[in-house]
């Protein structure tokens, strides 16, 4: 072999390892893209994927998941992501066609609450054999998403499995201890006193997780409108059960809210949020002294659970 073919050979083998190696540890470190739908599902995927992914969610604080069009750049959201998150149980709407068809093209979707065992869905009457999809609600039924989360994530990117496994552990007791921060506020409320009449029907798992009654004008989608002849009613058992405070809803109109407050003389409790959290970086204090971002799950829930035991009690 001539002297001037076995010095390149020399020189670039190890050029190109190391030109290979730069390129896998670029790739390596590169974070995920993953595209959410509502600020529910984003907050989850980002708490269980932390620094390893960067979330982009489409629907922002006070949206209707459930009358929500894809706009274009949510289109091109979608197709850049490494891995989409959707709340699932019809919760999206007309969203939901658009990830399917996705998912048909070898796209990695998933339905956070595909992990819920269907025992624990509530499925009402007026939702037509659909379950009710704002399991949200009650923090101990929401952490069963997490599996479906974790295992996603390992699945696309199987060299931090097991960072993603423990922190979901972490985030799954976070959700715990955010119950059991509501069943503890939620104690100096008599039951005689745990109605909650809202915008819509969204609160019954709440209601179940809570021991609350749970009245919603609109039923359990916004795309129905509540009716006369339901104000007139909810007016009267307002009227003969005394009840103090009614609420309405950050993603939901508050119109009908607002007349059986005034038919009823009943005062209106405060904004609950419902479909969506709050804005990041507000910061809301409880009149026990606790402080938290209504961006955030944690502080959705805290901020619902405050709102309506100050106004119920």
């Amino acid at each position: 072999m001539h002297a001037s073919v076995k010095s390149r050979l020399n020189v670039r083998t190890p050029l190109a390892l190391l030109v290979g190696f730069l390129a896998s540890v670029s790739y390596g470190a590169e974070m995920l893209r993953i595209a959410a739908t509502t600020t529910m599902v984003a907050d989850l995927a980002q708490s269980v994927a932390g620094d390893r992914a960067k979330v982009s969610g489409l629907m922002g604080p006070g949206v209707d998941p459930h009358l929500y069009k894809a706009t274009a750049p949510d289109i091109n959201t979608l197709q850049s992501a490494d891995l989409i998150f959707y709340n699932g149980l019809h919760l999206e709407g007309r969203l939901a066609d658009i990830l399917v068809k996705l998912g048909r093209r070898d796209k990695p979707v998933y339905a956070v609450t595909e992990s819920i065992p269907e025992g624990k869905l509530l499925e009402p009457d007026e939702f037509q054999g659909h379950y009710d999809p704002h399991v949200w609600f009650d923090p101990r039924l929401w952490a069963h998403c997490i599996e479906t989360v974790v295992n996603a994530l390992a699945e696309v990117d199987p060299d931090h499995a097991d960072e993603y496994r423990e922190r979901g552990v972490a985030v799954e007791q976070a959700y715990q201890d955010h119950y059991q921060w509501g069943v503890d506020y939620l104690a100096k409320l008599p039951a005689k006193q745990r109605i909650l009449i809202t915008s819509h029907d969204a609160y019954n798992y709440f209601g179940r997780a809570f021991d609350f009654r749970v009245i919603g004008v609109q039923g359990i989608s916004t795309q129905s409108e509540a009716g006369l002849a339901d104000m007139v009613e909810i007016i009267k058992f307002i009227k003969e059960n005394n009840i103090k405070a009614i609420f309405v809803e950050s993603s939901v109109s508050p119109a009908a809210i607002q007349r059986i407050s005034e038919g009823s003389g009943c005062a209106i409790g405060g904004e609950l949020f419902s479909d969506a959290m709050g804005l990041p970086g507000h910061i809301e204090t409880t009149s026990d002294g606790s402080s938290f971002d209504v961006g955030t799950y944690e502080g959705m829930v805290k901020a619902n659970i405050s709102t309506i035991a100050d106004a119920l009690q």
